[in-house]
């Protein structure tokens, strides 16, 4: 008996520390998400061609985690990845923009200075 009622208080202590690390870990892939978009809100305009990458597989792994827990969330908590996911595709986009436009913006100023060179010479 007393084996018995031992045995079923190791099994309860497991099937406990099971479900709390799993809802550790689902909110754990959130939190990521989180970050990530802070990440990306933060840095993005300055990111580089690699950068962008490493931000591209950062994501599709978060993503991945997600999904292994896609089965454990609530409405509100699917809620709450979707609008992070949403917040990150912005700040990707944003980010994108902007740094394509300061590159361009940069080398405007750059070949305003070649003509302006160019025109010296001549000028000369």
């Amino acid at each position: 008996m007393k084996r018995k009622m031992i045995s079923a208080l190791v099994a309860l202590a497991a099937v406990v520390c099971l479900g709390l690390s799993s809802c550790n870990t689902k909110q754990h892939a959130i939190n990521q998400l989180e970050n990530f978009s802070e990440e990306l809100r933060k840095n993005s305009a300055h990111y580089s061609v690699n950068e962008w990458k490493a931000a591209g597989e950062k994501f599709v792994k978060i993503r991945e985690n997600i999904s292994k827990h896609e089965f454990d969330y609530t409405p509100e908590e699917k809620a709450e990845i979707g609008k992070l996911e949403g917040k990150c595709a912005g700040y990707m986009a944003k980010g994108i923009k902007e740094g394509v436009f300061d590159k361009l913006k940069a080398f405007g100023n750059e070949l305003k200075g070649i003509i302006k060179g160019i025109l010296n010479a001549i000028t000369d």
